[in-house]
């Protein structure tokens, strides 16, 4: 036990020793370090090596005194022009104001009815294109346009689609500057950037930026054309969180490279919502201003019925005036079939049920729009699986387009 406690008391003292000649390098260590730093510095100063200036002012007397340091000066360069003021400089100019002007009837005063926005896209043959909202020129006996300069010039109406709610317009060409880009609407992210540019509460705030991101993609939003409670499209829209209020209708959404990718079009005008806006992608536009341009109106294809939901049949006529089978719960019904249209001369009739169309199953009169409106073309043939009597048939129809 004796060796044992004289063996560590001499471990002991020997490292009592190795901490002090430790301790002294140490202090000679940091102390040659702090001179090499203190001579360096301005030397590597001089020499342009350090990212900054620590040389004193002239005059000014540099101490070694603790807690002193050398002040360290930056060059700091900031560019104003950011993108979202280039992609405002590169649209706004297309983006005009559309003035709806009614005739006076006898119990009504005539004049302005209201202001929307729309956006200039093509220059042609002395000509300009503007799209804008159906519901900006409906009811419309005369149209005209507000130049970015406030120059207003008569519009002609080219066609509608309540549908899509879209409208063309053309106008004349010799004051009108730039127009839009398209932008492909597909490949926008959610928390993207936007920009909304149109004419809040009208001609008086004309060319007015909202600025925001994209909230939302592929949005669904029932649209009830005639009023009736039941909804006759579902529109597939963009959602923003930049400020669309009324006057914005036609306007243009556009993206970080100034590029037009929606044409505004809705709001939910709720005091308890705040940041949610509606525009239509500009793909899906794209179609549609064309066919409106070129003819007036949108040429889909065209079955010659009219449909109503199972949904919206009683149990009692689903049974006893359509003779469904019990597990049919789903589908569209025929109410009336126009004489001499596609599914006149495919021998549909009265009181038959359409569950499919190209096997692809029907749910209701939205979803057989759907598939017709973007699945199908003018001359294309289309499989119907419909139930007659309890019985289930299939026929072939030849789709045309609707003659006005």
């Amino acid at each position: 036990m004796g060796y044992y406690d004289d063996h560590y008391g001499e471990y002991r003292q020997k490292r009592k020793g190795n901490r002090r000649g430790a301790f002294f390098s140490g202090l000679v260590g940091a102390i040659l370090g702090a001179l090499l730093v203190t001579f360096s510095i301005p030397a590597l100063s001089r020499w342009d090596v350090l990212p900054y200036n620590v040389t004193p002012k002239q005059g000014e007397e540099q101490t070694g005194e603790p807690g002193h340091y050398p002040t360290v000066q930056k060059n700091v360069s900031v560019n104003v022009t950011s993108q979202v003021t280039k992609a405002i400089d590169k649209a706004s100019d297309a983006v005009v104001g559309v003035v709806n002007i009614q005739e006076a009837s006898f119990w009504s005063e005539g004049g302005e009815a209201g202001t929307g926005s729309g956006v200039i896209y093509k220059k042609a043959d002395g000509k300009a294109f503007v799209v804008t909202n159906n519901h900006v020129v409906e009811g419309a006996s005369q149209l005209e346009v507000s130049l970015k300069d406030g120059t207003r010039v008569p519009a002609k109406l080219l066609g509608t689609d309540a549908l899509t709610d879209l409208a063309v317009l053309e106008i004349n060409a010799q004051k009108v500057g730039n127009v839009a880009e398209f932008g492909n609407s597909d490949v926008v992210t959610l928390g993207e950037p936007v920009i909304a540019i149109g004419n809040p509460l009208g001609l008086q705030f004309a060319g007015s930026v909202t600025e925001g991101i994209i909230s939302g993609k592929n949005r669904t939003i029932e649209v009830d054309l005639d009023q009736d409670g039941l909804p006759d499209w579902n529109a597939e829209v963009l959602q923003t969180d930049a400020a669309i209020n009324p006057g914005n209708s036609g306007g243009a959404l556009v993206n970080i490279e100034g590029q037009v990718i929606g044409i505004n079009s809705m709001k939910i005008a709720q005091e308890e919502v705040e940041g949610i806006g509606f525009a239509i992608p500009i793909n899906f536009a794209r179609p549609i201003i064309a066919d409106l341009e070129q003819y007036g109106q949108v040429r889909r294809p065209y079955m010659g019925v009219e449909l109503r939901s199972l949904s919206d049949i009683s149990s009692y006529h689903l049974q006893e005036t359509l003779h469904l089978p019990p597990d049919i719960t789903e589908g569209v019904a025929i109410i009336q079939v126009r004489p001499g249209s596609p599914a006149d001369r495919a021998g549909l009739r009265q009181f038959d049920v359409i569950v499919a169309l190209d096997d692809q199953k029907v749910s209701d009169v939205l979803d057989l729009r759907k598939y017709l409106y973007t699945k199908k073309a003018i001359g294309d043939n289309m499989k119907v699986t419909f139930y007659r009597n309890g019985k289930k048939e299939t026929v072939t129809m030849k789709l045309t387009k609707e003659s006005l």
